[in-house]
């Protein structure tokens, strides 16, 4: 057996017990990811103390900084740590595919049956839920990240970009990184993971007493030879099944929209699914036709009550688009196909992020200057998902929202003679009992789910 022919793991855990933690931790995952970040600290901090604490925010400051699902790059992140690449692998792989199943399904039952009422009126039910969500997601977020007036206002500032100025994303992020690394280079503890509050870095878990330690892993030292041989791989894996569907199909091909255009977005898309929705219905939507614009928040829906990263949406707009474009394919057939695609143009290249560069930042862990970077652009992504937050509110209570654009700003007004009540109505329900009451998340979104329905029915 290995366990018989190889010494056993510096901090003594199983590669056997790490596949239950990682399963447990991937059905576990509900709520985007600030609920995904809180089961992964509760379990792997907290419960099961593999990392410390700031071991666990270096690696998701990390996660902030790439592109795609920090998520589910934290936990490739740590499986890697913990078990080298094989570790990575598994934490990666099971933390997507319990929502590709549940997702999958889901779209099934919506394609078929999206035009009757009750579907219709759970869906209706469900986005004022996710709107209230996406509300604590910005505060469970802000009280990790904001520790300090320096990241309150990196935060606010990249609210105004982004919102009244329309600044892209990929700047903002640039640009608070940029402070970060001026702030922490110069020493300030503003800049500090924790935000230089050392009461709240010495009530966690410290490194050097998690089952890690405190110590570079020998696998974690960075190999020009290793880092080459993945990049190439993982490269191949990503890319090969694009470049197929280019040569055989076309770029017109609904197929190879989907591919070019999720592969696009796994490279320039920052900050998680939050962060990313607007730009990929604005494409889905309008470049595209893929969905028609209250389907992108329908699928929001289903990724927010099933486990795994939020921007697993995605594959419900690539099952939707070739369903409606399945030509020669049989429909079920070609949405199918389209939704595992979709998923591995999204989902590899975060294989390809975290093994090629965990091994230089984890060298730089203690680097004053790089962990200022990572910690402004965590506050600066609040700023991203307030933005998300606001428009998401407008676009759930009010039917019609038009865009105003004028001395260098650009406005989103409502029309005040759309206003759906009964959204407005639901809406303020479903935030009073996440924060008046302190329900949990799946217990509202059942309940506006239910009452979209009993609303429906008339």
């Amino acid at each position: 057996m290995e366990t018989a022919c190889r010494p056993p793991l510096p901090h003594g855990v199983p590669f056997r017990e790490a596949v239950h933690v990682w399963l447990r931790i991937a059905l576990l995952s509900f709520g985007g990811p600030a609920g995904q970040i809180a089961v992964m600290h509760r379990i792997l901090v907290e419960e099961k103390r593999w990392i410390g604490e700031n071991r666990f925010l270096h690696a998701l400051n990390y996660g902030m900084l790439l592109p795609g699902p920090e998520a589910q790059q934290l936990a490739i992140y740590i499986g890697w740590l913990m078990h080298r690449t094989k570790g990575g692998l598994l934490a990666g792989t099971l933390f997507v595919l319990p929502g590709f199943i549940s997702i999958l399904a889901l779209s099934y039952l919506y394609a078929a049956l999206g035009n009757v009422g009750l579907v219709e009126g759970l869906f209706f039910g469900v986005k004022a839920a996710v709107l209230a969500i996406v509300v604590n997601a910005v505060v469970r977020i802000g009280k990790r990240a904001l520790r300090n007036g320096a990241m309150l206002g990196i935060a606010a500032a990249a609210f105004v970009a982004i919102f009244f100025l329309d600044i892209p994303f990929p700047l903002i992020i640039l640009g608070a990184a940029l402070i970060g690394f001026v702030g922490g280079k110069a020493g300030s503890p503003l800049f500090r993971v924790g935000g230089g509050h050392e009461g709240t870095e010495s009530g966690g878990l410290a490194d050097s007493d998690s089952l890690l330690g405190a110590r570079l892993p020998d696998h974690a030292r960075p190999n020009r030879v290793w880092s080459l041989k993945i990049s190439v791989i993982c490269l191949a894996l990503w890319l090969t099944p694009v470049a197929v569907l280019l040569l055989t199909l076309g770029s017109d091909n609904v197929f190879s929209q989907i591919a070019t255009f999720f592969s696009q977005m796994a490279v320039v898309t920052f900050g998680g699914a939050y962060a990313v929705l607007s730009y990929v219905a604005q494409a889905a939507v309008q470049r595209y036709g893929w969905l028609a614009p209250g389907e992108m928040l329908d699928g929001l829906g289903m990724a927010e009550t099933t486990p795994g990263p939020l921007i697993q949406v995605v594959q419900f707009v690539g099952f939707m688009g070739a369903f409606r474009d399945a030509a020669p394919l049989d429909p079920w057939l070609a949405a199918t196909l389209a939704a595992l695609l979709t998923t591995w143009v999204t989902f590899v290249p975060c294989f390809l992020w975290i093994f090629l560069g965990a091994p230089y930042v984890e060298r730089l862990r203690e680097n004053a200057a790089l962990s200022g970077a990572m910690t402004a652009i965590t506050a600066a992504v609040v700023g991203v998902v307030l933005n998300l937050a606001v428009w998401f509110g407008l676009h759930v209570v009010f039917a019609e929202v038009g865009k105003w654009r004028g001395v260098g700003l650009r406005l989103q007004i409502p029309d005040v003679a759309s206003l759906d009540v009964a959204a407005l109505a639901l809406s303020v329900a479903a935030l009073l009992a996440i924060f008046r009451f302190g329900v949990g998340m799946l217990k509202v979104l059942g309940a506006c789910a239910l009452a979209g329905v009993l609303l429906s029915l008339p």
